[in-house]
């Protein structure tokens, strides 16, 4: 809105005046004499007179007993929540160990430069055997000597064996203690995006601490994880603090089974900022079990080149309304891919009954079905859906150790 002009609201002014002394005649000389102004006075009145001028939107006190009766109903059915993780934590904390990892420094030399590695790791049996699994990136590189596992009670022991996965960040050692508490270890992947899960670990040295969150997504698999990094990803996302120190510990869900094994955060500042990622158990438990049984990993290999930027122009241009699938761009001579006419541009849909998202999922997915298993996938190929079964072979018949 625009101001007036001074003038114009100055006219306004004198205008007004002069018509209020047509209506109320002109002003006598003694009306002129200014009147003082005073407060008006407070009349004295009882105690008992006084009105509250807000009493209408206070609480009676009948009405107060009867929101507190309603306070305490909703009560119980969170406190019946917050029960169910009070008797996790109970059950948990026993089966999660706190890990201190001297590792030498570049030198390979020990001295006051060596450095201190510090992280977490649950306890299970596998194989008829007592074990605390781990990330591998806790403990690797320290001798059996300086791996010190402290479990709930204060007690601290150190492990007879280590067992560790580069692939995966997967490390698993054997400890010689029998009637420790263990923890249950879920089938499967049943774990789905919303469910409440709890991480258990020792955040910054703090041990067996317990944080809440929900899978906030699942099968995250192109992070870039440092020096090396993890080359097999399927990762379960969370909102549960996860900081360092966490690495290795369980993220449970509320039937207090363990459904991944916390290894990572996505973080600017070096803590935790709402994304943490776990390993999915069912990848765990199929390297851990290798490891423990044989000592090594054995991954299946199918034989195909994939297209890592499958776009919409080109699945447009093979007929699909939108790029979904792995793009096979080579097939590697010799292979299981080969022996079954797989060819370039066909795009995998579908692999032992999972529908596949891109060559991530392909890749992840091969690399966790044991070798020399039958296996059904299903091909998109010149507009029209093909199932095909193959055998898939073991990755080290095609490629060296890493």
């Amino acid at each position: 809105m625009m101001a007036a002009p001074f003038s114009s609201v100055r006219t306004h002014i004198v205008a007004a005046a002069w018509l209020a002394h047509i209506v109320s005649g002109p002003i006598m000389a003694d009306e002129q004499a200014t009147t003082p102004v005073r407060p008006i006075q407070p009349t004295t009145t009882d105690t008992t007179d006084r009105v509250d001028p807000s009493i209408s939107r206070s609480l009676s006190l009948t009405e107060r007993e009867r929101l507190y009766d309603k306070v305490v109903r909703d009560a119980r059915q969170l406190e019946m929540q917050g029960a169910q993780l009070r008797r996790l934590s109970v059950l948990l904390r026993p089966a999660v160990v706190h890990i201190d990892a001297l590792k030498p420094n570049s030198r390979g030399r020990t001295s006051r430069d060596d450095e201190q590695e510090a992280g977490s790791g649950v306890i299970t049996n596998l194989a008829d055997e007592v074990v605390v699994i781990t990330n591998r990136h806790v403990i690797h590189g320290a001798d059996l000597d300086n791996i010190t596992i402290r479990l709930d009670d204060g007690r601290e022991i150190q492990p007879s064996r280590v067992w560790t996965d580069a692939d995966t960040d997967i490390g698993v050692m054997l400890i010689n203690e029998s009637h420790l508490p263990t923890a249950r270890l879920a089938e499967g992947d049943g774990v789905q995006i919303g469910d409440t899960v709890l991480a258990i670990g020792s955040p910054f040295g703090l041990a067996h601490s317990v944080t809440l969150g929900i899978v906030s997504a699942k099968g995250r698999r192109d992070l870039e994880l440092g020096e090396g990094g993890i080359r097999f990803q399927n990762f379960i996302q969370t909102d549960a603090a996860i900081n360092p120190g966490n690495s290795g510990g369980p993220l449970v869900n509320l039937r207090g089974e363990v459904v991944g094994l916390n290894t990572c955060i996505a973080s600017n500042s070096g803590g935790f900022e709402g994304i943490g990622f776990a390993i999915p158990i069912s990848m765990v438990m199929f390297v851990a079990r290798q490891l423990v049984e044989t000592g090594t990993v054995s991954r299946a290999y199918l034989g195909v080149a994939l297209d890592k930027v499958f776009t919409l122009a080109t699945a447009h241009k093979l007929g699909m309304t939108r790029p979904v699938g792995a793009r096979v761009t080579g097939i590697t001579p010799g292979s299981p891919a080969e022996d079954i006419g797989l060819l370039p541009n066909d795009i995998i849909l579908e692999f032992a009954g999972n529908p596949i998202e891109d060559d991530d999922h392909l890749v992840s997915m091969v690399s966790m079905t044991p070798t020399n298993q039958e296996v059904r996938i299903r091909v998109f190929r010149n507009g029209q859906p093909l199932s095909l079964e193959v055998t898939v072979a073991s990755r080290e018949a095609f490629e060296p150790p890493q």
